[in-house]
């Protein structure tokens, strides 16, 4: 840890965080999943904190979370810092808390010193950033774009509710989701734990995010034909199961080999995979993956759309199998980073003494859908060992709190160059 020159309150901060997390499932800590009333719980702890720091509380038509705090010229737009406070289930007490929390350190900070602002100054907390219930992630964001249509409103749950009803009852209004999307917003900032181990490994305070990864999500289905598993011969079989797994470790060794050819971010999972008619004695006759594509470019998800086709031809024909082409479930573009705010970025840990790389994300995050409105960069800070999406994820409170540090000084930069 280089940085010497904290603006902020670390402990306040560090405080903030720790009740924040208290607010979860006992029973599977950290949980505090989006559309549950443990989120509720959170959402109003937050709306006080934010009261108490002065800000000015709403909630859009999408259900996010807004505390503002006036500038002497409104007509700038907002700089905005956000993230969210939704977790995965069992997951970790930083992964989007910090980001919102940072962000209400800054406006305390900016109230203490007295220092007001050009710029409105917005802390959001997104609604739903995880995957939710309903299959979709990034839903307070995705509004925020104008990306989340009416079709989306009609998504069910597994207990039968829409997301148009989930949203009214987190305090949004469906029906006039249209007026979520912002205009306005000058500029975006999110702090976020790395989910990664480079910073660590590099002994380096920030990560000066440069792309969000694109996610590319693929459907296969392998049929074969199911038969006694005890007198069919080992020679006669149509195995979609066997064959499912020999395309399975062809995705693994391309996407090796694609990660390993040039500088550029590529990983490539097979994350979901279930069989028919999974029983013991039954050859099974059918089996449906799910491949997560991320890339930093979108040549290399295009090319590797190609090499599936290809490794799809060769595995069914060596298998006595059929496989569908693959279909394309989601497909989110790269999204880089604005290259002037990541320039105030470096200039702000220059000027508070943090060490700092240029890093790509490897996760989706919120930051990914502001910057189709507006100009939008994010810090990652380093968690221990990289782990994330665990009960284990850690990050230390110096780390966040420097990084909050980083925040403050972007933001009065960005309002002294912009407010020009």
């Amino acid at each position: 840890m280089t940085g010497t020159n904290l603006q902020i309150d670390a402990d306040r901060l560090w405080a903030d965080l720790m009740e924040l997390a208290g607010i979860t499932d006992k029973d599977a800590p950290w949980t505090r999943r989006a559309f549950s009333p443990l989120y509720l719980a959170g959402r109003d702890w937050l709306t006080r904190r934010m009261r108490a720091a002065g800000l000015e509380v709403r909630l859009d038509t999408a259900a996010n979370l807004i505390g503002r705090r006036a500038g002497r010229r409104p007509e700038l737009g907002a700089i905005a810092i956000g993230s969210h406070i939704d977790t995965v289930p069992n997951g970790g007490r930083f992964d989007g808390p910090a980001g919102v929390l940072a962000g209400l350190e800054v406006a305390r900070s900016l109230e203490e010193q007295g220092v007001t602002l050009d710029h409105d100054l917005e802390i959001i907390d997104c609604l739903a950033e995880e995957v939710s219930i309903f299959g979709l992630s990034c839903i307070g964001s995705r509004a925020i774009a104008g990306a989340l249509d009416a079709q989306a409103l009609l998504r069910r749950s597994p207990d039968g509710r829409t997301l148009g009803a989930a949203l009214r009852e987190m305090g949004g209004r469906p029906e006039e989701l249209t007026t979520a999307r912002r205009r306005d917003l000058a500029a975006f900032l999110e702090l976020h734990i790395e989910q990664g181990p480079l910073l660590e490994r590099d002994r380096l305070d920030i990560g000066v995010v440069t792309t969000i990864v694109g996610i590319r999500r693929y459907e296969i289905v392998v049929s074969g034909r199911a038969d006694h598993a005890g007198t069919t011969p080992m020679s006669g079989r149509s195995d979609a199961l066997v064959a499912a797994a020999a395309l399975v470790s062809a995705i693994d060794t391309k996407a090796k080999a694609r990660s390993l050819a040039g500088p550029a971010h590529f990983v490539a999972t097979v994350g979901e995979f279930r069989i028919e008619p999974n029983a013991a004695n039954v050859i099974p006759s059918r089996a449906v993956l799910l491949i997560d594509a991320r890339a930093e470019t979108s040549a290399d998800l295009d090319d590797f759309g190609e090499e599936l086709a290809g490794l799809i031809h060769h595995v069914a024909t060596d298998h006595g199998v059929n496989i569908a082409p693959p279909r394309v479930v989601s497909d989110n573009r790269p999204m880089p980073c604005d290259p002037e705010l990541m320039e105030e970025l470096e200039q702000a840990c220059k000027q508070i003494g943090a060490g700092h790389r240029r890093i790509a994300s490897g996760a989706g995050h919120d930051t990914a859908w502001f910057a189709r409105v507006c100009p939008a960069a994010m810090i990652f800070v380093p968690c221990r060992e990289g782990r994330s999406h665990t009960p284990e994820e850690w990050a230390e409170p110096k780390a966040i709190a420097l990084g909050a540090s980083v925040l403050l000084e972007t933001v009065r930069r960005i309002d002294a160059v912009r407010g020009k």
